[in-house]
């Protein structure tokens, strides 16, 4: 089997479907596991999500932000915004068969010795506490308290962890950290403001520039970052968003081989 992880899909389906076949991929013998961002801004978010639901356990994916969003949406705790792409998910037929899926999928992923995440693993992290806590929203995620969390997820404080922290404040900052953050401070501060740029002003870094991150000797899979547009972030640190959506290529990743692969947004 290989195993191939790919960056944020945003509802661009052909591209993937491209860089699938170039690597020509098998479903009956291959994995594919996205990084999360399955849909949104996109022209097909709809296609995009069946196509990969019908790869049954060729697939799997950790949750981005804006699966996450999508799924606040379809339960009424948000509306969506004009920049919104997933329409067409809302309406379909089969939306429940679907959202309910998503829903069911983790925020963080071991696979093939990697640890795949949307955004990054904070510095004051090490790995088993990132698992733990992504484990702790996903139990809120399958549970009664879905909605809750849906209603309290949106919201950039606290900004920065807390073993005190407790309900909707301690799911808010685990969801941070795994789907959102881009830039921190070495005490895992959080500055959620920021997009389009890949430096700013100390104290704060790009998660994984921070000496002594507890996780540095893991490898880590992540996406989210598009003006990061793919660059090297040292070692053990692959960043696989680059920004199909926004005309860049989209970018797959042998988790065998470690050599990437590369579609271009049109053909």
């Amino acid at each position: 089997m290989t195993q191939y992880a790919v960056g944020d899909i945003q509802g661009c389906l052909e591209p993937l479907q491209r860089l699938l076949e170039q690597v020509a991929f098998d479903p009956q013998h291959d994995q594919l596991i996205s990084v999360g961002d399955l849909i949104n801004r996109g022209p097909e978010s709809l296609g995009t999500l069946r196509f990969c639901k019908n790869l049954g356990p060729a697939f799997n994916m950790v949750l981005g932000n804006h699966d996450l969003h999508l799924l606040a949406v379809a339960q009424g705790v948000r509306d969506p915004t004009n920049k919104d792409t997933f329409g067409d998910i809302l309406a379909a037929p089969d939306r429940d068969e679907l959202l309910n899926w998503l829903r069911a999928k983790p925020l963080l992923l071991e696979v093939a010795g990697y640890h795949l995440v949307h955004a990054g693993i904070p510095p004051i992290w090490d790995m088993p506490t990132a698992y733990n806590l992504a484990g702790e929203v996903s139990a809120v995620l399958q549970s009664d308290l879905c909605s809750h969390y849906f209603h309290n997820m949106y919201g950039n404080q606290p900004d920065q962890w807390s073993d005190s922290l407790e309900g909707p404040e301690r799911w808010r900052v685990i969801t941070n950290y795994l789907t959102r953050m881009r830039f921190c401070t070495a005490e895992g501060r959080l500055e959620l403001e920021s997009k389009d740029q890949v430096e700013m002003a100390l104290p704060f870094k790009p998660w994984f520039a921070h000496q002594n991150r507890k996780a540095a000797a893991d490898k880590i899979v992540f996406g989210h970052w598009a003006a990061l547009q793919g660059r090297d972030c040292g070692q053990y640190v692959y960043a696989l968003d680059t920004g199909c959506v926004w005309g860049g290529p989209m970018r797959l990743m042998n988790l065998q081989s470690g050599e990437y692969f590369h579609q271009p947004a049109s053909i």
